[in-house]
């Protein structure tokens, strides 16, 4: 190190190359040999503070230099803006008893079973690639909430539907899912109450050439011993200790 050299020019502590006593030589190699000790001393503190601060342990917090780094600043992220467009909301109830291929009895039940409330789930959303989103309405009944119809009407440019699926059977429900239609129906045996269907049906179609077309079908079968009982639940227990 540069800072730590002796009288010399290359570095070292040199005496006189003339006559005399040599007091002036000494004098300069204590000199030199007292200075260079001291810069040796201050060198072991400076290492000891260093190798205290890279312990890890208790003490002084392990640092970087200081200014040395440029600060890293995390840049927020643009705000995502939707480019969707809501979809029109339709009269589900109006479209319904429009539709002549829909059943004379569904229309014919179709009454709210609260005020004006009517028992219509209706959903939104790209089944047919149509100008605007397409509609799914799923028609119950008003005491046990049974599916009774699954309709999906595809939108026209001026503005008017479609009835382009129709399902008409009890307990069917249909959802959208990822750009396909998913129909479930529950499935029930002769001694099966509304509440506990034997099993369920559901048909995966996907919509192409104009038309949909069944692209999965997955029979769930339930399980008929759970539930029929009373039992109590056991008693909980503490968590084993060590």
């Amino acid at each position: 190190m540069r800072g730590l050299t002796g009288s010399g020019d290359d570095g070292t502590v040199t005496g006189s190359t003339g006559g005399g006593t040599g007091g002036g030589a000494d004098r300069r190699l204590l000199t030199g040999w007292a200075a260079s000790s001291t810069a040796l001393a201050g060198l072991a503190v400076f290492g000891l503070f260093v190798a205290s601060c890279s312990t890890g342990g208790t003490g002084t917090r392990d640092e970087g230099p200081a200014g040395t780094q440029p600060v890293a600043r995390s840049t927020p992220s643009a705000t995502a803006h939707s480019t969707a467009r809501p979809a029109p909301r339709v009269d589900a109830v109006a479209l319904l008893k429009a539709d002549p291929e829909v059943s004379g009895r569904v229309r014919m039940d179709l009454k709210p079973c609260t005020g004006d409330e009517y028992p219509v789930d209706t959903s939104y959303g790209s089944l047919t690639d149509g100008p605007s989103a397409d509609v799914v309405v799923n028609v119950m009944t008003c005491g046990d909430s049974v599916g009774v119809g699954t309709y999906v009407y595809r939108p026209r440019a001026d503005g008017t539907y479609e009835n382009v699926f129709m399902v008409e059977q009890p307990a069917v429900y249909g959802t959208i899912d990822r750009g396909d239609l998913v129909v479930t129906t529950q499935v029930y045996g002769k001694k099966d109450s509304v509440a506990y269907p034997s099993g369920e049906e559901v048909v995966t179609y996907h919509w192409a050439n104009s038309r949909f077309s069944e692209e999965d079908r997955v029979r769930n079968d339930f399980n008929r011993a759970v539930g029929a009982g009373d039992g109590n639940l056991p008693e909980p227990t503490e968590p084993t200790k060590n």
